[in-house]
């Protein structure tokens, strides 16, 4: 990747079935060895609450921040073969359990709206779970049409949300 032109890229990690802790790691190594794409940072992993459906365990979130060749697409496409690889089978639940969940929630300050793709995420500035772990490695991110993670973060309910580990690598 010397050569190429990097893109800064932020992931959302999360995963409440199966050892939860343990899919986010192996998915954190997962991501390192993406071609073309490198782990530069990730934020301490936390227990958070279920979002959407509340009957469902905790998840652990993380998010971690890639640099990458890749176009956005490629590496969406390359997140969702990492979450086939632990199991996740996607069945048109929406926000059920999952082995492991892999969101792509910003992609430099590329604003895109096409099928399966929209960046940045759609929801990012309602998650105190996506927000939180955001934080610790980007607080004064702008998030394109939202605004400073730091903000969308104070604007959101963070109870329940509890670091799992004492820093991000």
């Amino acid at each position: 990747m010397a050569n190429e032109p990097a893109a800064t890229a932020y992931v959302g990690l999360g995963s409440n079935l199966e050892q939860p802790e343990r899919h986010v790691r192996q998915a954190l190594h997962a991501l390192d060895a993406i071609a073309h794409t490198h782990l530069v940072r990730r934020s301490r992993l936390y227990r958070t609450p279920p979002w959407g459906r509340s009957d469902q365990p905790d998840f652990v979130n993380a998010v971690a921040q890639v640099a990458t060749s890749l176009p956005a697409r490629a590496l969406l496409d390359t997140l969702l073969a990492v979450e086939l690889e632990h199991g996740r089978r996607r069945d048109g639940t929406r926000w059920g359990p999952r082995t492991l969940d892999l969101d792509l929630l910003v992609y430099d300050d590329v604003q895109l709206a096409e099928p399966g793709l929209i960046l940045p995420h759609p929801r990012i500035a309602e998650r105190a779970f996506v927000l939180l772990p955001l934080a610790e490695l980007a607080p004064d991110l702008a998030i394109p049409g939202a605004g400073r993670v730091r903000e969308l973060l104070a604007a959101v309910d963070q109870g329940g949300c509890v670091a799992l580990d004492e820093s991000g690598a």
